[in-house]
């Protein structure tokens, strides 16, 4: 990872990751096979479905993927504007949600996509310092990587449970998105309701955190 987190950081961003995975899960069903924290699939996607001409498949993909990128902006902005950098960003990302969850009835995909995917680019916001994220938290290619890598590493003798962190953060967006697409076949749209919840209640654990922190200093 670009920065060495403590042990209460990362439970918090595999919480986060599980979250991601979660909203997700929820959002690739009902939107009919759209991710709305993996840009890449979305990418391939925009782009399978511009040769086959249909414009308007290719064009909810490329929606989006500048959703996404703009929720990444408003995350920074919030992290850069404010002390509780965290809190602040996740209050963000459960109004996003849930706004999501209002609209979840409409007729057109659209409003949804665009909300739950800005919700899920400012997450990977939280963690970010000086205006340059820290590491991903809504995708795992990276993360893939490194667990191969570190392997390699400790076959040859060097860390020998360095990437076993990198493998909690993919099984917790795995699991995540196995309890979206459990909740969404239960209860449908109304599981994002959950997901906004999550959010503040993350946010809640990392206001209590900075001021311990700030108590005992």
């Amino acid at each position: 990872m670009a920065r060495t987190l403590t042990r209460t950081q990362f439970a918090i961003a595999a919480s986060l990751a599980a979250l991601a995975g979660y909203v997700d899960g929820i959002g690739f069903l009902a939107l009919g096979g759209y991710f709305v924290s993996f840009m890449s699939g979305n990418t391939t996607r925009a782009g399978v479905e511009l040769v086959g001409m249909d414009l308007g498949a290719a064009g909810l993909g490329l929606l989006v993927i500048m959703s996404f990128v703009a929720g990444v902006i408003a995350g920074t902005v919030i992290s850069s504007d404010t002390h509780d950098r965290g809190p602040m960003v996740l209050v963000a990302v459960a109004v996003f949600i849930a706004a999501a969850a209002l609209l979840s009835n409409l007729d057109v995909r659209w409003p949804m996509a665009i909300l739950l995917a800005a919700g899920m680019g400012a997450v990977n916001t939280v963690f970010s310092g000086r205006a340059e994220a820290s590491f991903g938290i809504t995708y795992m290619t990276g993360a893939l990587v490194k667990i191969g890598q570190g392997i390699v590493a400790a076959l040859r003798g060097g860390d020998r449970t360095g990437w076993l962190r990198y493998l909690v953060l993919w099984l917790a967006i795995a699991l995540g998105a196995i309890g979206g697409a459990a909740v969404y076949g239960g209860i449908g749209h109304w599981g994002l309701w959950g997901g906004a919840a999550t959010a503040i209640l993350i946010a809640g654990v990392l206001r209590l955190r900075a001021r311990t922190l700030s108590a005992r200093t």
